[in-house]
């Protein structure tokens, strides 16, 4: 399958180059998807100040920075105070986005003006083996998605061509692309052996029109789940954000149908579900970039680690029903919440993990289990 239209070099405007890296292979790949008149050795002009963060932010969508990262690569999720993480690790390959979701988050990580792809792939294995080395019976889970799609830069960077073959010469890393589009071309005649996870983040079509510009339809992202699947790789869901609205019952059952009439839920090897939730600051931003938005509908309130949530006697009652119409469709569906309260485990799920390492040791035991069935 293609990838979404807008999604190509020719939607590129300026590309900058850092000196440092214009030796790197991947650079001279990149280079050479663009005409000379577009390209620039330097960095892109840093600017500050509130104004940069609301005007330019559909500019900086369409310029390209190629560079490398100066830390580490590989770290954990950073998760939210008071919440039970799972033991996630972040692969920082890019950093922004095409794609214009109402409720990003990275509108309020604006380091650098342009959409941004880190060339330091030797160093990424590197740190990744170090992390699977200190404990080998441990499953590690691995993902690029944290701070842009995982696949909409991939025309550029050819990232899973090569990151599939490593992870499946990995006894215990798992490599998840977490994404909202439907390109992936790039996964044909590869052998992922188990250790790939391709996952899409859903929510209903209404949704799909009102708050993710530039992004797949559901149709279009369910048939590439499938096509994976027959690929031989595993498959995630990711019903984040959750969001409510008048009629939201129907039309996420109606989601949870749709993937159930394509997808063998024995090769979905995880689905995580997540209440919206947004920072003071990021609720400024998306009412001065999308005034009409319908993301605020419902009471919201903020808890301890700062961010605003649906209230809790909502957030558990449509956490209640989203788990209910999954397990109808698999009832061993491997089903988690994405930073979420201890309290909200508790009264949504009959044995709930205590804490994240808890959590974490479920994810590994549940994949353990997937390997040997691979």
């Amino acid at each position: 399958m293609a990838a979404p239209l807008g999604f190509s070099p020719s939607d590129i405007e300026t590309v900058w180059i850092d000196p440092d890296v214009v030796g790197f292979p991947r650079t001279r790949e990149i280079m050479d998807l663009f005409p000379p008149e577009k390209l620039n050795i330097g960095s892109p002009r840093f600017q500050t100040g509130r104004m940069f963060r609301h005007i330019s932010l559909k500019e900086i969508k369409k310029r390209l920075f190629v560079t490398h990262y100066k830390g580490r690569l590989v770290k954990p999720c950073p998760g939210s105070r008071g919440r039970i993480c799972c033991g996630y690790w972040v692969i920082n390959a890019m950093v922004h986005c095409p794609m214009d979701c109402h409720y990003c988050v990275l509108q309020d990580y604006l380091s650098v003006p342009a959409l941004t792809i880190f060339v330091d792939e030797n160093r990424i294995k590197q740190e990744v083996l170090v992390r699977l080395n200190r404990r080998p019976d441990h499953i590690f889970r691995f993902g690029t998605g944290e701070l842009a799609d995982s696949l909409v830069h991939n025309t550029f960077t050819r990232f899973s061509e090569r990151m599939i073959p490593f992870f499946a010469k990995t006894r215990n890393g798992i490599l998840e692309f977490k994404t909202k589009t439907d390109a992936i071309s790039l996964f044909e005649g590869l052998d992922p052996k188990g250790h790939t996870v391709v996952s899409w983040s859903v929510n209903p079509e209404y949704l799909i029109q009102k708050i993710e510009p530039r992004t797949s339809p559901l149709s279009r992202r369910i048939r590439a789940a499938r096509r994976c699947q027959e690929m031989g790789y595993w498959i995630g869901f990711h019903f984040d954000p959750l969001v409510w609205f008048d009629g939201w019952e129907k039309a996420y059952l109606g989601v949870i149908e749709e993937i159930a009439r394509l997808i063998d839920p024995n090769r979905v090897i995880w689905i995580s579900i997540a209440g919206l939730r947004f920072t003071r600051l990021q609720k400024e931003n998306i009412r001065k970039r999308f005034p009409n938005t319908p993301l605020f509908l419902g009471e919201f309130f903020r808890e301890e680690d700062g961010k605003y949530r649906y209230l809790q006697v909502l957030r558990a009652s449509m956490y209640r029903k989203i788990i209910h119409w999954l397990r109808e469709w698999s009832p061993n569906l491997f089903i988690y919440f994405c930073m979420e309260s201890k309290r909200i485990w508790e009264k949504t799920f009959p044995a709930p993990p205590k804490n994240t390492r808890e959590l974490d040791e479920r994810f590994s035991k549940n994949v353990w289990r997937h390997l040997k069935e691979s």
